[in-house]
């Protein structure tokens, strides 16, 4: 593949990387141009700084949602309702989540412990933390496609950096990626300060 100057001279300008990305997509634009999908994961695995790639699929039908994890590089965990799957090995991590609600997620979180017995005044941040299904904290998220988030991830990204671009999910290139994690260099990460 032959970068363009401008791509490799922002490239090289990059001395800041999110460790934990997490990139957001509509159900409808994914499955119009599922190679995006494994496109992106390969721009991330080309910085080896991202230790885990997180793609979330907005969709109120996950079943109907393809993806095909095998062209995924990495080791990827597949979750698609309660089909929670790993394959693959190395590095980057990439997870894959189609249509998982953080609501549903935190809910799912209180009635396990509910489940368990526990009292309602141990109930804090650390016991919600230890039931969640994922286990990450994004510090940066990207949103294609317009300016609204979905709920996903929302107790793990309260302190993420959150990056809007009005480029769709099909036209998203590697230029953009490049001038979003500039954009994420730029920041001065206060942590809810």
């Amino acid at each position: 593949m032959r970068f363009l100057p401008y791509e490799a001279k922002l490239e090289a300008s990059l001395t800041c990387f999110p460790q934990e990305l997490c990139v957001m997509a509509d159900g409808a634009e994914v499955a119009a141009c599922p190679d995006k999908l494994p496109e992106i994961a390969r721009w991330v695995a080309a910085l080896p700084q991202i230790k885990r790639l997180i793609f979330h699929i907005s969709t109120a039908e996950p079943e109907e949602t393809v993806i095909e994890v095998n062209k995924l590089p990495g080791t990827v965990r597949f979750v698609n309702g309660s089909v929670d799957v790993t394959t693959g090995c190395g590095s980057p991590e990439v997870i894959v989540a189609i249509g998982k609600s953080g609501r549903e997620e935190i809910c799912e979180a209180v009635a396990a412990l509910t489940k368990e017995g526990v009292n309602p005044g141990e109930v804090d941040e650390e016991a919600i933390e230890r039931h969640l299904r994922f286990k990450v904290s994004p510090d940066f998220v990207i949103k294609t496609g317009g300016s609204h988030l979905t709920d996903f991830l929302i107790w793990q990204s309260v302190y993420s950096e959150l990056f809007f671009t009005d480029v769709n999910w099909s036209r998203f290139r590697r230029v953009d990626f490049l001038r979003a994690l500039r954009d994420f260099q730029s920041r001065e990460r206060r942590f809810g300060k």
